[in-house]
């Protein structure tokens, strides 16, 4: 298993890499998850055993990517990156009055930390008031410590993000984990544990889900996706139909049959006291 330091577009990123195959990139901005690929399967007829990959008339397997990201998103550090997981702090969309879903998706992250740990890949990074540019910092008065740490997998991917207040103030904040989930057509796409019957997605879609149980059942139309949840008490499932995706600059306009958003979310606004932190864990797992 490994972490590398690499490219993705112009950013500095991250590579985690596990010994299974599975795979993961991280921009340092925004600490953003722009792919995540679970680990090839054995094609059928080749014996259960990966020696045999590559034999004659047998295609060696791939990972399979995992997360949607656009072929128009900016990928210089201009702007948000369309896709992926986008980190949301401290604020979510424009319930409040400072930039529309926070500024930890548009900073630079350090990379803190990254190894293997029963049996996975890792890497841990942060971001603090210091790191803020000081346009960002002027606007956020708080001293504080963000983390978020990606856990890698054969067919498991799991996100931790902590909230440490550093200051000698309380301070309000939200927090979600913006998931672009990657699917063949969006029409085939069936969610349960959001609301009390399976939820479609026919036509442009962007709910709130507030209070759930923690475990989501995403049937992609090819697999399913386990999702579960803890300290995030909220979920959002966001897809923007053929007419916004058309008004979308950094989407084609054919582009969101090709994704669903489910994302944890914080909604409601927490207050952290000084010296206080919070955790909230995604994890999904990959099923047949």
């Amino acid at each position: 298993m490994s972490a590398t330091t690499t490219q993705f577009g112009q950013l500095p990123a991250l590579q985690l890499r596990a010994s299974d195959g599975a795979e993961a990139i991280l921009t340092l901005y925004g600490a953003h998850l722009v792919s995540w690929k679970t680990a090839p399967s054995v094609p059928a007829g080749a014996g259960g055993t990966m020696g045999a990959v590559g034999a004659v008339g047998i295609q060696a397997p791939v990972p399979q990517e995992r997360l949607f990201l656009s072929s128009l998103s900016a990928l210089d550090g201009s702007r948000a990156i369309r896709g992926g997981v986008p980190v949301i702090f401290p604020q979510f969309a424009e319930r409040g009055d400072g930039m529309r879903h926070g500024f930890a998706r548009v900073s630079t992250w350090r990379v803190v930390d990254s190894g293997e740990q029963d049996g996975a890949a890792f890497a841990v990074l942060a971001l603090s008031q210091a790191d803020l540019a000081p346009a960002l910092a002027g606007a956020w008065p708080y001293p504080f410590e963000l983390s978020l740490r990606v856990t890698l997998g054969a067919q498991s991917l799991t996100l931790q993000l902590e909230v440490r207040n550093t200051g000698t103030g309380a301070f309000p904040f939200s927090a979600a984990l913006h998931s672009y989930y990657l699917v063949e057509d969006v029409e085939a796409v069936r969610i349960d544990g959001v609301q009390a019957e399976t939820l479609a997605i026919v036509d442009k879609l962007d709910q709130v889900f507030e209070g759930i149980g923690g475990h989501v059942v995403f049937d992609t139309g090819a697999d399913k996706l386990g999702l579960q949840q803890s300290g995030f008490r909220d979920a959002v499932v966001w897809n923007p139909g053929a007419a916004d995706a058309a008004a979308l600059s950094d989407m084609e306009d054919e582009e969101y049959r090709r994704f669903v958003c489910i994302e944890p979310a914080l909604l409601t606004p927490q207050v952290l006291e000084p010296g206080g932190s919070w955790r909230g864990e995604h994890r999904v797992v990959v099923s047949a």
